[in-house]
């Protein structure tokens, strides 16, 4: 049985016959009249929507290269814009608390202006009792300053309180809303005098209460003032307690008691202001502080 001969064709042959087919080709186009016209329409129909199809994918990638771009610039434009907005914000952030002291500052400025017989000393409030009010709190101030036991303490509005201890770099203040204060008060109307008492459960409500008020003629009414009195052994006088929310009459219908309003914010104190002067008259009732 005869083995079937494969025949295979080398590379160098292959190439050798192409180029004899090539040249042969040109040749004859060159030697004769034959026209490639026909060629290259046919060309045409195949390579001119091939490269209108590689034309529609190369714009088609170019713009999405260019959204790319445009959104990487966005991204980085955005992120600087938001850079600058909080940068603002926390300038005028800055700029309402700075807003916010100097308003607190004309504020005392005007009750210095008030009390301007007396001699103070500027003080920041750093330490609180726990609670919604400032019944009892540490300031700045203390003997170094020249801050002694007893002395009056004021804010934006009238009374705060007064001294009750003193060290060399802070002193702590007991207000007039604590539980355990009692001021001698007095109307600016008539100086009809009156024990003011604190109470913190009462202050949430915003009030105080006063007693003894004795009103002969019946002339006090809601929205009086009332100050600290002259018969104070503590307190210096005149200085602005609060105004008179409600009044009654007592059962021995020789004297009244009813609620008063602070006049200071004892919910936000943060400076107040310490008068250096001790009232020197002698004690003349065992009830007030």
């Amino acid at each position: 049985m005869k083995k079937k001969r494969n025949f295979h064709l080398k590379s160098k042959h292959m190439l050798a016959i192409m180029s004899i087919v090539c040249v042969s080709l040109l040749i004859t186009t060159f030697a004769s009249d034959f026209s490639v016209q026909p060629l290259k329409d046919g060309a045409g129909y195949i390579v001119v929507p091939f490269e209108k199809g590689l034309n529609r994918i190369g714009t088609w990638m170019n713009g999405i290269a260019d959204n790319f771009r445009d959104v990487r610039e966005l991204a980085e434009e955005n992120e600087k814009l938001q850079d600058q907005v909080d940068a603002l914000k926390e300038k005028n952030n800055q700029l309402a608390v700075d807003q916010k002291e100097l308003e607190r500052l004309e504020e005392l400025y005007s009750v210095d202006e008030e009390y301007s017989e007396h001699d103070k000393v500027l003080a920041q409030v750093i330490a609180k009792e726990p609670g919604n009010w400032y019944s009892t709190f540490t300031i700045d101030k203390g003997r170094r300053d020249g801050i002694q036991v007893d002395m009056n303490v004021i804010a934006a509005g009238g009374l705060v309180g007064i001294v009750t201890e003193a060290g060399p770099g802070w002193a702590i203040v007991r207000t007039i809303i604590d539980d355990g204060s009692n001021v001698s008060g007095m109307t600016v109307a008539d100086s009809d005098t009156c024990i003011v008492s604190g109470s913190l459960e009462l202050m949430d409500s915003g009030q105080i209460t006063f007693s003894q008020l004795r009103d002969d003629e019946g002339r006090v009414s809601v929205g009086e003032n009332v100050v600290t009195s002259h018969i104070s052994d503590k307190y210096l006088e005149g200085i602005l307690i609060g105004t008179i929310a409600s009044i009654e009459r007592d059962a021995n219908n020789l004297t009244c008691t009813g609620y008063l309003v602070p006049a200071v914010d004892f919910r936000h104190l943060q400076e107040v202001l310490v008068i250096t002067k001790l009232k020197d008259s002698a004690k003349e009732t065992g009830d007030e502080e």
